[in-house]
């Protein structure tokens, strides 16, 4: 197809017991076991098999329709510690929210988690997204769009200023000259900021990685800056190729900004591959995945994220004219977006529409046989749409296991993926620089000068 040069990275993405939204209510799902250590054991493991790069957890803080959709989810650091021992070079990561947790917690965890696994842990930056979460926190609505990425740079400015609070070589542990630590190289960090403001030291020295992997999932203008300056591999949703290419560049291009070079940053979006060894039978796994999907929860998903009730529509009719969506979410806005562009472009009824939403959330839904699915892949990879893929499987754990078995070794004879673990970290598996002490100061200095 191409000539680009390196290989696919590959995050093997685990929500529920499956990206479609009713995909649980399949025989072979893993529903009974959602909330069993060995279920994750067992995913973890296959992802280790195929060699991913990184397992990646969501993250909801809330709860809802618990009686028709599979709900509640164990909480991803204390999870991703206990998978640690039991994977060796697979890279955990773990999203949490900056906008209901506090920056010494998340950096003392995550520190600790580096050390657990030496040197495998990403951090999905997230700033979360309903007024349900914040009711969780006490608080009486969501902040809004803007403002929450204002306060996620601060945030992580004050966890990576943690992280620094102790140099490399700071460890010393002389017995005898009763020396256990180089208090020179241990500082208290002083930040006051306009939200978040820290006076101390963090009582975990830094992470093998010097900073866990910083992942970041928001496709807005916001999110999109945001990542320029802070993230290491972005998470997006794209529905082409061509999208795909335009949003590669868009990113590329506000690299240097930060005093940064193109590439530094990985871009990766969601797949949600529904496969088999002809394309008859994918077709057949794709219809009856769809006819779980009840048509009133179609709409009722559909109302919700354009924040429009289409109850009274015809479902087998187009969107109605609505007041612009994009501007009344204070969700996700680039997805919102997304489904807007689906709609007009594809032409999809309500129906239709809310049915796709529930099968892959917005991102890149592929029916076909796994020869097809890895040339789309490459496709992709070539053409410079992307840097690799999160694997959002629909069914868990059958279709993760399919992929391994059936899609990975296809992209291993093209010389497109990794046969074995060339390194121990998850910076490793991506490429990635181990940041200095004191990276994005200097960075900052840059840009100032």
């Amino acid at each position: 197809m191409g000539t680009r040069v390196g290989q696919l990275h590959l995050g093997a993405f685990i929500y529920y017991t499956g990206h479609h939204h009713y995909g649980w209510r399949q025989p072979e799902s893993g529903a009974e076991r959602l909330f069993d250590f060995k279920f994750y054991k067992e995913l973890a493991q296959t992802a280790e098999r195929g060699k991913f790069d990184m397992m990646f957890l969501a993250d909801l803080l809330y709860v809802r329709g618990v009686e028709d959709a599979a709900s509640g989810m164990l909480e991803p650091l204390t999870l991703l510690s206990a998978l640690s021992t039991v994977t060796d070079k697979l890279g955990l990561t773990a999203t949490v929210s900056t906008t209901y947790n506090e920056p010494y917690n998340v950096a003392r965890k995550f520190a600790t988690l580096d050390h657990i696994s030496n040197g495998r842990v990403g951090w999905n930056i997230v700033t979360s997204q309903l007024d349900l979460e914040a009711y969780n926190y006490g608080k009486p609505e969501h902040p809004e769009h803007g403002l929450r990425y204002e306060m996620a740079r601060e945030f992580v400015e004050v966890a990576t200023r943690l992280w620094d609070s102790w140099e490399d070589d700071s460890l010393i542990v002389n017995r005898e000259a009763g020396k256990f630590a180089d208090g020179t190289k241990v500082k208290e960090i002083e930040y006051k900021g306009n939200w978040y403001s820290t006076k101390g030291t963090l009582n975990v020295p830094r992470p093998p990685q010097g900073y866990p992997v910083l992942i970041q999932a928001g496709s807005s203008a916001p999110g999109q800056d945001f990542a320029a300056g802070f993230g290491e591999v972005i998470f997006t949703a794209q529905q082409s190729l061509e999208a795909a290419k335009s949003f590669y560049e868009s990113i590329n291009s506000k690299l240097a900004k930060y005093s940064r070079e193109r590439g530094s940053l990985k871009i990766m979006p969601g797949l949600s591959p529904i496969i088999g060894a002809s394309e008859e039978e994918a077709q057949q796994k794709y219809k009856e995945l769809q006819e779980l999907i009840p048509p009133a929860s179609a709409v009722m998903m559909l109302s919700g994220m354009l924040s429009f009730d289409l109850s009274g529509y015809p479902v087998e009719g187009q969107l109605p004219e609505i007041p612009n969506p994009v501007d009344a979410s204070n969700g996700m806005k680039s997805r919102v977006q997304l489904i807007m562009d689906m709609a007009r472009k594809d032409k999809l009824s309500i129906l239709e529409l809310g049915r796709r939403l529930l099968g892959a959330r917005g991102h890149l839904q592929f029916v076909g046989t796994y020869e097809q699915l890895a040339d789309l892949m490459q496709l992709w990879f070539e053409q410079y749409g992307c840097d690799g893929f999160n694997i959002m499987p629909p069914v868990l754990p059958g279709d993760l296991n399919e992929f391994v078995d059936h899609v990975i070794p296809i992209l291993q004879q093209r010389g497109l993926f990794r046969t074995e673990y060339t390194g121990n970290t998850l910076r490793d598996h991506l490429g990635l620089e181990r940041p200095n002490v004191g990276h994005f100061q200097q960075q900052e200095a840059e840009i100032l000068q």
